[in-house]
Order: C-alpha cells, then sequence, then structure tokens
C-alpha cells in the first residue's frame, strides 16, 4: 500500500483528502504545516507528498526545497495542491523540485489520476 503525505492548513481539505485517498487505497498521513509536513516525511517512508502551498510556519515551495535536500526525498514525487496558479509561483515550484501542480478546488477523479501517474513512474 502507497503511503501518502498530505500537508494543509486548512482541516476541511485534509479530511476531503483523506476521505478520496483512502477510499482509493492508499495510507494517508496528515500535517498541519510544511514544518510538521517535513517532521512527518522524515520520521516515515512516503510514496508521494500533496502540499498546499499557504500556509503557517512553512509554505509549500519551501518545504518541498527542504524534502528535495533530503536523499531520501530525491525522486520521490511532490505534488502542489494550492489555490494559487499564477506562472511565477508554478515556477518556483518546479524550481524547488515540484512534479506537478493543481488547483483547488479540485476535482477527486483528476486528482487520482494525477497521482496515478506519478506513482506510477516514481
Amino acid at each position: 500500500m502507497k503511503t501518502i503525505l498530505t500537508v494543509d492548513d486548512s482541516p476541511s481539505i485534509r479530511q476531503m483528502l483523506a476521505y478520496v485517498l483512502t477510499n482509493s487505497g492508499y495510507r494517508v498521513l496528515e500535517a498541519a504545516d510544511g514544518e510538521e509536513g517535513l517532521a512527518l516525511a522524515q520520521a516515515h517512508t512516503i510514496d508521494l507528498v500533496l502540499t498546499d502551498h499557504n500556509m503557517p510556519r512553512m509554505d509549500g515551495v519551501t518545504l518541498t526545497k527542504a524534502l528535495r535536500a533530503l536523499p531520501a526525498y530525491r525522486k520521490v514525487p511532490i505534488m502542489m495542491l494550492s489555490t494559487e496558479s499564477s506562472p511565477e509561483l508554478k515556477q518556483a515550484g518546479r524550481e524547488a523540485g515540484a512534479t506537478g501542480w493543481m488547483v483547488k478546488p479540485f476535482d477527486p477523479d483528476k486528482l487520482l489520476e494525477m497521482l496515478r501517474k506519478a506513482l506510477g513512474s516514481a
């Protein structure tokens, strides 16, 4: 079973992601911000990280950079899920090492398809 780490400061988004992902056969770990996400990523084996960008304490781009600096996360897919969609922010995400970007609100089927593709190529 693949483990997905969701990092979002919105409890309702985390709850919705957990529902969609667990019903699709994934194990889900949840973090409320980038610092908590980084700690969970270091404590567990994660197959994919799904992170928001705008969060307190550590944003998604900073979290992505921190994860990419860890040998265990050089090749793990990191997907950004954010209300932000500016080309500049997407570019910053790519430069930090994000694998993909999806804008909220998300379509659960499209999200699952994107995750399956990312996990298939991981």
